[in-house]
């Protein structure tokens, strides 16, 4: 998993069960305190709240989890795959695009960051320079034709260099 990734999700884990064991009781209890509890928004919002937080804890303890079992050596030298730069062309747009495909933490499409569960990430995934793939987006079907491809495993030798 990306360091960063891994300190983004840590940070909001701990700012979330931080709210979760000394700020929310609080609020909860301070609700508590004003009376009649079926009629107190103070008290239904703090609660509302409090399972928001539990069920965003578990959404990120589950990611955190996938995450640490991506394996590099599982991940293709010669496809697109997790990690993978790609330099397609639209011929729709007459224009070459380039994509990295990344968890969907971080994608950014104005930088080019898509996600591997995206329309196009989904399209991409498994192909080869010389491949041809049909996206089905929203706006309707795209032709792309992948013209370059680096893996991540190219890069993390380019970094080691």
């Amino acid at each position: 998993m990306p360091e960063h990734i891994k300190k983004k999700l840590l940070e909001e884990i701990k700012q979330l069960e931080h709210e979760l064991a000394h700020e929310l009781p609080q609020e909860i209890k301070k609700a508590a305190a004003l009376g009649d509890l079926s009629e107190n928004a103070e008290y239904h919002m703090a609660k509302q709240r409090q399972e928001f937080v539990n069920a965003r804890l578990g959404q990120l303890k589950k990611r955190m989890a996938e995450l640490s079992l991506v394996n590099l050596s599982n991940i293709p030298k010669d496809k697109v795959a997790f990690g993978s730069t790609v330099v397609v062309f639209d011929p729709t747009k007459d224009e070459e695009i380039e994509y990295k495909l990344v968890t969907s933490e971080e994608s950014d499409v104005s930088k080019g960051l898509i996600s591997t569960t995206s329309p196009i990430g989904r399209a991409l995934v498994g192909k080869q320079v010389g491949d041809e793939v049909t996206v089905v987006t929203p706006n309707g079907k795209r032709q792309l034709e992948i013209l370059k491809l680096t893996t991540i495993h190219d890069e993390v030798e380019t970094e080691a260099e």
